[in-house]
């Protein structure tokens, strides 16, 4: 994908933090409810706002003095409050300091929401009270409150444009609040981070970090990530000390610097973060908030309040499993041609792909001059190797970087059309600033204008986007498995970490798959010969557990037509859900969980470094006999990692059973009903 050195710095850490030991779309049947009568108790100022979410677990408490303050409860218990929340523009602020509110009212929404691309449920239910607060000046501040968290956004009703200096929101956790902290060094960065396990009190000014993060205040999970970021930049948090941090955002960019072909570094910056239509809504600030670790997983706010889908056709969006060449470094063997960047070692990558049922395969760096994407090298033709995918019912996905498709975007993406692209994968932003947010927006529009999927890398977090313009089906902005090319970062513990921080704000292109396996102390990075750490199984795993349309298969084709009965099994795991049930759960330890797809369910569970023994139960079933192919851990997988069993057994709906994970280890299974 890029050279060694560029990828070291993805995982470069500039400070460390005190640790801690313990670690604990289319829409339909739309129903507004009746308006409730706003909650100004007895106790409870005339200024004092307040929504519950339905269950009545969580309550956000909303005041305006002569700044806006709020705080939020769970089971009545503080779990997170703010002093501040507003912004800043060159012609006032929002709110004004004696900007009164002129009306509160609260209802509720609840609405049934069919997403073009289902990445937990084919339906989703969205229910909610909403809080909407509008002041003197027109501006609204909403809040909105679900039973798995909250969320606040400013809408603006000024004519013309408005230049936002700044940004305010102030956040407070209580004392001996834990957090998992996604460390950054600057704004400047692919978003790739290990979620270091730290104290919450510890972590000040000097430590950056971007979304999600995650906190745990006296057992409960609050995840701070935002919604619907669009002509706008993206939010980060710094910390303030003693349980504090404040959102931050990267100024608007005045001058750049390209350096070598695709990274644009941002050399001094305007006074302001934005200039924006003055009428719009503004992104959410999303808090996922449960004191279950499962409900992070299961968790879908950050979809369900982004915009909705505004393609009308989406028919020819098609998500699927990526034969991927990067990663394993075109390690083909056992043919009689030279691999490399060339015609004939792609056509192999299609052979294998179109045999075993795989819809795409990626060319990644090398097919194009670096610096122009219109410019072939001598042995690629992409053309042919388009038609010659089609007769094999595959697609190809080109990779680009940014910049150089940025140049070319209006000639490239027709020529990629009429060649049969089916997608893009477009990579090294490694900003959010508005202009690069813009970016995105243009990248999206255009590539689904022409009928083209596409996938960003060196990317931000997701933020529903994907609900919106339903063809841009995954992304990075996370530190996955390439990064074994370099380090020894991507352990099991990192593994199950991802699914309870970084995943629930959206899918993630993290790339499993490795077919060489290793156990911590035999693990050595190979930036050609790359290995996992941990077992074969915990990779199987990984394609149940792990969320992303475009789903890769990172390892050489070669290795997996060597062993078949791994990769019959990787190949009939779906990448679209119809529903999700996490059966276990630690953030950090250990995740077992169950996916549905028409009538089969599948089921993946992982561990860290320590073995465990989880108890399996089968009632979420529904009633009948059921074929279960399995795939756990050897019983040598502690000793040679890519130790597995494969087996086939019947189970009835309700049966329970233990599994046994290796250190480091997996379990997946597929579970089709017996006519």
């Amino acid at each position: 994908m890029s050279l060694k050195s560029e990828r070291e710095k993805k995982g470069s850490v500039a400070a460390a933090l005190h640790p801690i030991k313990s670690k604990t779309n289319i829409m339909r049947n739309r129903f507004i409810l009746p308006v409730l009568l706003l909650c100004v108790a007895g106790s409870v100022s005339a200024k004092d706002y307040k929504v519950s979410s339905p269950d009545g677990r969580i309550t956000v408490m909303v005041t305006k003095e002569e700044k806006v303050i709020w705080n939020v409860t769970f089971d009545g218990k503080e779990v997170l409050r703010s002093s501040e929340i507003a912004m800043e523009l060159t012609s006032g602020s929002i709110p004004a300091i004696k900007d009164r509110i002129r009306k509160g009212s609260v209802k509720r929404v609840k609405e049934n929401i069919v997403p073009v691309v289902p990445l937990k449920r084919s339906e989703i239910v969205s229910d909610c009270n909403i809080l909407e607060l509008t002041f003197s000046s027109g501006a609204v501040l909403e809040f909105r409150a679900y039973d798995d968290g909250v969320a606040y956004r400013f809408r603006t009703a000024a004519e013309g444009e408005i230049t936002v200096i700044r940004e305010i929101s102030d956040l407070k956790f209580p004392a001996e609040t834990k957090s998992w902290y996604p460390l950054e060094e600057s704004f400047m960065s692919h978003n790739e981070r290990i979620f270091i396990p730290s104290s919450a009190d510890t972590i000040t000014d000097k430590h950056l970090a971007s979304l999600p993060a995650l906190f745990q205040v006296s057992g409960t999970n609050v995840l701070i990530t935002e919604s619907d970021i669009e002509d706008y930049p993206g939010m980060w948090i710094r910390g303030a000390g003693d349980g504090g941090f404040w959102g931050v955002w990267p100024q608007y960019p005045d001058k750049e610097i390209l350096r070598e072909d695709r990274n644009v570094f941002v050399t001094t910056t305007r006074d302001y973060i934005a200039v924006t239509k003055g009428t719009r809504s503004f992104p959410w600030r999303v808090f996922v908030i449960t004191p279950d670790d499962a409900k992070l997983v299961e968790s879908e706010l950050v979809f369900k309040l982004a915009q909705p889908n505004r393609l009308e056709d989406t028919r020819w969006i098609k998500p699927g499993q990526v034969a991927w060449d990067w990663w394993n470094a075109n390690n083909i063997y056992g043919v009689d041609f030279r691999a490399g960047i060339n015609n004939d070692t792609y056509k192999y990558y299609i052979d294998f792909a179109s045999a075993n049922g795989i819809e795409y395969v990626i060319l990644d760096e090398g097919w194009y001059k670096l610096g122009n994407v219109m410019e072939q090298v001598p042995d690629i033709n992409v053309e042919e190797l388009c038609k010659y995918a089609e007769s094999r019912n595959v697609g190809i996905i080109l990779w680009v970087v940014w910049n150089s498709l940025w140049d070319k975007i209006d000639e490239a993406l027709p020529l990629w059309e009429k060649w049969g692209v089916k997608g893009i994968k477009v990579d090294f932003m490694q900003r959010d600033d508005q202009k690069i947010v813009n970016f995105y927006h243009e990248a999206i529009q255009k590539t689904a204008k022409h009928h083209m999927l596409i996938d960003f890398h060196g990317a931000y977090k997701p933020d529903g986007t994907g609900r919106t313009w339903p063809n841009a089906l995954t992304r990075e902005g996370v530190k996955g498995m390439e990064n074994n090319k370099w380090s020894r970062d991507i352990n099991p513990e990192h593994d199950v970490t991802l699914p309870f921080t970084r995943m629930v704000a959206g899918p993630m292109d993290y790339t499993p798959g490795a077919m060489i396996n290793m156990d911590s102390a035999n693990f050595t990075p190979q930036f050609t010969r790359p290995e996992s750490q941990g077992t074969r199984v915990h990779q199987v795993a990984l394609y149940v557990i792990y969320e992303s349309p475009l789903q890769m298969l990172s390892d050489s084709p070669s290795n997996y037509i060597r062993e078949p009965e791994t990769t019959d099994f990787i190949v009939k795991i779906p990448v679209v859900w119809d529903d999700i049930k996490v059966l276990d759960a630690s953030i950090g330890d250990w995740l077992l969980l169950a996916r549905r797809s028409g009538k089969e369910w599948f089921i993946g569970a992982i561990t860290d470094w320590k073995s465990r023994d989880l108890n399996l139960d089968l009632s979420f079933l529904p009633a009948g006999n059921y074929r279960m192919e399995i795939f756990q851990d050897g019983i040598n997988a502690d000793r040679h990692a890519a130790d597995y069993k494969h087996m086939i057994i019947t189970v009835r709906s309700g049966e329970k059973m233990k599994i046994h994970l290796a250190p480091g280890g997996g379990y997946a299974a597929r579970l089709t009903p017996v006519q």
